[in-house]
């Protein structure tokens, strides 16, 4: 089944600027490490899903902040030369967020500071209710704040727009948002943090029919609902890692664009597998993130 139009996603989250450093492992205490590479890449979990979800083909509006500098100008041209309506990313008297990254053999670690991000208010975000009113699918993430969140989900709840929650990091707006959300990704450790009564925020009852994913990186991800349901397990197909910086957004995006397209749960989570599998072979978060040409045909099993 597909759209009469094009899939609309709206996503109310963070833009960061992301300074990658490679290194042979992570530093021990007091130890300084030299790293073997930098490079700056545009990030955020709320404009990586946003880029992601504008590569497989959605109309995409993102609600967020920048600081008026160089880093933020920077971030908005990016979501601009994506195709993305950056009419509710406002310019702060506040530095843009910034993101340390460091990329070893074995992990990635980041370092966030919100930056900009943090003031994104209420407010702000009831300013483009419309937006998020026409949306098929609102995206979440964790990286501003709860009571921004909030206001974005009442508005897609209140009109029938699919709220789609990724708890990363996994805060005080996991409380605030999911118990108003229809689909729940998280990995395993917000996973973990999920079913703990004593979670930070204390996230409450879930929706009965909330469908709840858990991504496994290599070994791909589980869907079932939060109720005794049947679970779909879902492989992702086997790739050389450069950095899995930006995986998780590929996956949330691409999921949001398929179910804003008409797509199965199941359907869904297979698209999203392949998006997150193609994202950790190159670096950077943004530049990883595939277009539905680069996803056809990839992953399918061997004749």
């Amino acid at each position: 089944m597909s759209a009469p139009h094009p899939p609309r996603i709206a996503v109310v989250g963070s833009l960061n600027a992301d300074v990658t450093l490679w290194v042979p492992r992570r530093p021990s205490t007091d130890e300084t490490l030299h790293a073997e590479r930098i490079a700056w890449f545009r990030g955020g979990k709320g404009a990586n899903q946003a880029v992601a979800a504008a590569r497989l083909g959605a109309e995409v509006t993102m609600v967020g902040r920048v600081g008026d500098d160089t880093q933020g100008r920077w971030l908005r041209s990016g979501l601009e030369a994506e195709g993305i309506d950056c009419r509710h990313v406002a310019s702060v008297d506040v530095p843009t967020g910034l993101a340390v990254i460091t990329v070893d053999p074995d992990d990635v670690s980041i370092v966030v500071a919100a930056g900009a991000n943090a003031s994104l208010d209420a407010e702000g975000v009831r300013a483009a209710a419309a937006e998020i009113a026409a949306a098929d699918a609102l995206l979440l993430q964790g990286e501003v704040s709860a009571q921004a969140a909030r206001a974005a989900a009442e508005i897609a709840r209140e009109r029938g727009v699919t709220v789609v929650a990724n708890p990363a990091p996994f805060n005080d707006v996991a409380a605030a948002v999911l118990p108003l959300a229809d689909v729940i990704i998280v990995n395993r450790a917000e996973a973990e943090q999920l079913r703990r009564p004593d979670a930070d925020g204390g996230v409450g009852d879930l929706r009965s029919e909330v469908v709840l994913v858990e991504t496994r990186g290599a070994a791909g991800c589980v869907v079932g609902a939060t109720d005794a349901g049947q679970q779909i397990t879902v492989d992702a197909p086997q790739v050389a890692v450069v950095d899995a910086t930006g995986a998780g957004d590929a996956f949330a995006g691409a999921f949001a664009v398929a179910m804003a397209s008409g797509a199965t749960v199941g359907e869904a989570a297979r698209l999203a597998v392949r998006a997150g599998a193609w994202a950790v072979t190159a670096a950077g978060a943004q530049p990883s993130l595939p277009t539905a040409e680069q996803l056809a045909g990839f992953g399918d099993p061997s004749p």
